[in-house]
């Protein structure tokens, strides 16, 4: 590994756009890797400042936590610009045809694991928010990127086409808690949080249904 690994957030801002209703959001692009190497994780609303994180270091994929076009709006330009693949779960498919209805993805598996600067981050896929999202796992750096699946204070959103929320009742409980408590998550939009200060809190957000 060439200097030390770190995480760095761009946040961008546009709108994200399903069941004919549209919502401002700002959100967060995580650039993670090392001097040499790095991972785009989502490609939301801008290119220029993501391209400007990345710095000229070798990008080994764009990765797409989920579906929704405010997570992919620039997946596919960056893949190009960058010599990067572009990874998706297939799950996603059809949300990824609603922003990019003639560009290819590569598909992403569960527990499918992305060598980088010296170590792994490894996939989990979590259904729920969509049916194909997924979360990072970076246990070298106890993080993990969350995408939609869990923020601080519950679960990401389920009252939408391609959602559910037992799917990610489910998910969160038995793919993310399982995790060191320790754990930062990074979250796809706003600030983060740890494992150990969500676990707690899952039978609230059961008995509330969000």
């Amino acid at each position: 590994m060439s200097g030390e690994l770190r995480i760095d957030r761009v946040v961008t801002s546009g709108v994200f756009e399903l069941d004919g209703a549209t919502w401002d959001v700002d959100n967060n692009v995580w650039v993670v890797g090392d001097d040499d190497e790095v991972v785009i994780i989502d490609a939301a609303h801008d290119s220029q400042p993501i391209v400007e994180a990345v710095a000229g270091r070798n990008v080994v994929a764009v990765v797409c936590t989920h579906g929704h076009n405010d997570h992919v709006t620039f997946a596919p330009e960056l893949g190009r610009t960058l010599c990067a693949p572009v990874v998706l779960h297939p799950g996603d498919g059809e949300l990824w045809k609603m922003t990019h209805p003639a560009e290819s993805y590569w598909h992403a598996t569960d527990r499918q694991r992305i060598a980088l600067a010296g170590t792994v981050l490894e996939i989990i896929h979590t259904p729920g928010h969509s049916p194909g999202s997924v979360c990072l796992d970076l246990p070298e750096a106890k993080a993990l990127f969350s995408g939609d699946t869990l923020f601080s204070g519950g679960p990401g959103a389920t009252g939408r086409s391609f959602s559910d929320f037992p799917t990610i009742i489910g998910s969160i409980r038995e793919r993310l808690f399982s995790l060191p408590e320790d754990t930062h998550v990074y979250t796809g939009h706003g600030e983060g949080t740890t494992i150990g200060d969500e676990a707690p809190h899952l039978a609230e957000w059961i008995e509330r249904g969000f």
